[in-house]
């Protein structure tokens, strides 16, 4: 066997490595959503915390669906930068509407770090009335029974955070729905593999739950005023303290605003580089989890048509399947269900992505531009014209 046939039989066995990633997200999707929760009766008094700038698509729905959980005791707290802060309106109009709710407004917090977002969960957590803490992003919206899934595993005093997978609600324009596709069938498999190969050492930005306790015990907020991924580091720091990161069975949704191509490339790159950043071994390993690119190489180079098509047609079907019990089976996504053919073209979009995500890059963040150093946000200089 001559030099090109080994190199090329040795291509072929990494191009099968994306349909093992494929089977493991099969298999943990299974497993964790044929599981339910324990029902326990475990109601302490929760502060929610919104750290808000700008105005989302539908905010006022967004807003509302925390208004609106079935739960005993909660409170919730808004915190805007400036009185110019275009959701003030909204949020008096949510204070308004739901009376019998405990809703505050704080206004400004202490430029601590480069982060707005988190030098205002550091008031907040300061203002908070509750020990149980939940932080969650403008644009999520929440179903009914959100608080009391996120709430319950606390109930075990070695879980020390809770997190939640989220789905993508768009206006149907198609950079929104290639993007949002993503949740599903990419960022929720991954989660679940790693949930699968042992316990979660990270959050996810949609939905952070802790206590006032293990917050302090890593430093607090404070520790990650200069982080782009606090959500990364508030949960490996919890899970370096000994203590369990669960993830929640109840998805929450991101409602994606109207966007053009360019958006929605700009916002997956700075998560791709995000991830570089915070975990460049998982970065790297992304490389086979996508089957699209391989199995275009194996048709490519394979020996015979046959083998050819037989890696095309276990691409289709292994991504498909995943999508679909992932996304439609385990988190109800409407738009996987709807949208599911368009998979490859994610895929395709998601690996130049991957591979641009390798270059130095300035972010685009909130109306900023960033460099990352050493896990942290530096801010650019301005572009001269």
């Amino acid at each position: 066997m001559g030099a090109g046939a080994i190199i090329r039989d040795g291509l072929l066995v990494l191009a099968l490595a994306p349909f093992g990633y494929y089977l493991s997200a099969i298999v943990a999707a299974f497993r964790f959503y044929r599981n339910p929760p324990v029902d326990t009766p475990f109601f302490p008094p929760v502060s929610i915390l919104k750290p808000i700038r700008g105005l989302d698509r539908e905010t006022y729905e967004n807003y509302a669906s925390f208004c609106a959980q079935d739960y005993p005791e909660f409170e919730i707290i808004f915190c805007v930068s400036d009185e110019r802060e275009p959701a003030i309106p909204v949020i008096d109009k949510i204070i308004r509407d739901f009376p019998k709710r405990s809703i505050r407004l704080l206004v400004g917090s202490e430029p601590l770090g480069v982060s707005d977002k988190v030098n205002k969960m550091c008031r907040m957590v300061r203002e908070a009335r509750y020990d149980l803490l939940l932080v969650s992003d403008s644009d999520v919206r929440v179903e009914p029974g959100f608080l009391r899934d996120v709430v319950a595993p606390f109930a075990n005093p070695r879980v020390g955070g809770v997190t939640c997978l989220y789905k993508g609600l768009t206006d149907g324009s198609l950079a929104a729905d290639i993007e949002a596709l993503g949740n599903s069938a990419d960022f929720a498999p991954g989660v679940l593999v790693a949930r699968l190969m042992g316990d979660l050492d990270f959050m996810l930005g949609a939905v952070m739950a802790t206590t006032k306790n293990r917050l302090a015990e890593i430093g607090g907020f404070e520790g990650l005023v200069d982080h782009l991924s606090d959500d990364y580091e508030l949960g490996n720091r919890i899970a370096a303290n000994g203590y369990r990161v669960e993830l929640s069975r109840r998805p929450v949704s991101i409602v994606y605003p109207h966007q053009n191509l360019a958006d929605a490339f700009r916002h997956q790159l700075r998560w791709n580089l995000t991830i570089r950043c915070s975990r460049p071994g998982g970065h790297l390993g992304l490389l086979f989890t996508q089957g699209l690119p391989w199995a275009l190489l194996a048709a490519a180079i394979a020996p015979s048509a046959k083998i050819g098509v037989a890696y095309l047609a276990g691409y289709v079907i292994l991504r498909t399947v995943t999508g679909w019990e992932v996304g439609v089976s385990g988190m109800h996504d409407a738009l996987m269900r709807r949208e599911w053919w368009m998979l490859p073209l994610r895929d395709a979009v998601a690996f130049i992505v991957w591979l641009l995500s390798f270059f130095p890059q300035r972010i685009h963040w909130r109306g900023q531009e960033f460099y990352i150093r050493d896990k942290r946000l530096v801010p650019a200089p301005p572009r001269h014209s």
